[in-house]
């Protein structure tokens, strides 16, 4: 679809708006020079982002045993920073502060906006816990989106079942989907927030990381979040009666300290990172060999096709295919790769 055109009054518009906000940062950052020169800022401290809030910032700093948190804004020569990052950072009299400085990053998880270019969500995480519940049903090609998604960063996934009360001890769709992942050697949590049960392994997996929790919209990823932070408010959403789909709750990526054994006034254990809620992860960044790559029971195989250039749809002497019909591939998790193949060469 052809974008529409503006109007001479409409581009005047957007034109002012864009210089008038050009004009702010321009007086911000002299107003952040001046300040910084004429020392009405302290000395420079590490910090973390806690959350991001356009060009203001909430910093975790730490004082020895004590922890503060500092709404802050940025340099502006500063862009892209995420919840997670590593800061430095200078304290003003009233308690803000200005973000001089980023550190450097051991990990990042991007996901592409709506057009297709990629976007830094958090930073320096040691797992992705992919929570999935009995409702919202999971999806095998969702859960496969973000398995391929995780491998592409690079930081180990969790595959984090909610509300397992609901299901039955023995057989069952869900459980026959999840015996599949534990199958290629994924973690695998079960945990209810409305039960509390399971929460001693959880927090036992999170203990001493950064993690952070994504997932389907409406599979209680703010609800274990509670259930392990019981010092914190966080907006739960109930899931929509006619749609059953998950209401979307979470409006910024949040960094919260997890305290030990989950009890509130406890020392700090690890981090979690509560993300937007989602219902899809696109992958359209990916070309067809990074996207093979994320089905780890794939990578035996590459090589090995008789064309160089096989595509893994019908050629002859392609080890995929010859993976899947001797059952060293399940044949749904191949036609999985073969849909978001699909979808990413479909044209948008």
């Amino acid at each position: 679809m052809s974008r529409r055109k503006l109007t001479r009054q409409q581009r005047w518009r957007v034109e002012k708006v864009q210089a008038e906000r050009a004009e702010r940062a321009s007086r911000r950052a002299a107003r952040d020079t001046a300040g910084l020169e004429a020392g009405e800022y302290g000395g420079e401290r590490p910090g973390r982002v806690a959350a991001h809030f356009g060009r203001s910032l909430e910093v975790e700093a730490t004082d020895g045993e004590q922890v503060s948190r500092h709404r802050c804004h940025l340099r502006a020569n500063l862009e892209g920073l995420v919840t997670g990052d590593n800061v430095i950072w200078r304290e003003a009299n009233d308690g803000s502060g200005v973000v001089v400085a980023r550190g450097e990053r051991a990990s990042v998880l991007e996901r592409p906006d709506a057009h297709g270019q990629l976007r830094p969500v958090a930073a320096n995480i040691d797992q992705i816990l992919i929570v999935i519940a009995t409702e919202p049903a999971p999806h095998a090609n969702l859960i496969d989106r973000y398995l391929v998604a995780a491998e592409n960063t690079g930081i180990p996934p969790v595959l984090v079942l909610n509300k397992s009360d609901l299901l039955p001890s023995e057989g069952g769709a869900v459980r026959a989907l999840l015996a599949r992942y534990a199958a290629l050697g994924y973690p695998l949590v079960e945990a209810s927030a409305r039960q509390a049960h399971g929460l001693d392994t959880l927090h036992a997996r999170l203990a001493g990381r950064t993690s952070v929790f994504v997932g389907q919209s409406g599979v209680g990823k703010s609800s274990l979040i509670g259930r392990l932070l019981p010092g914190e408010t966080l907006r739960i959403g109930a899931l929509s009666e006619d749609t059953r789909k998950g209401k979307h709750t979470t409006t910024t990526a949040r960094l919260y300290p997890l305290p030990e054994n989950g009890e509130a006034g406890r020392p700090r254990e690890g981090d979690l990172i509560d993300s937007p809620g989602i219902r899809e992860f696109g992958l359209w960044h990916l070309d067809e060999r990074e996207l093979a790559e994320g089905f780890i029971e794939f990578r035996p195989f590459f090589g090995h096709c008789r064309f160089r250039d096989c595509r893994h749809r019908e050629e002859p002497g392609c080890a995929l295919i010859e993976a899947v019909g001797r059952g060293d591939i399940h044949p749904e998790r191949f036609a999985s790769f073969q849909r978001i193949r699909d979808d990413i060469a479909a044209p948008s």
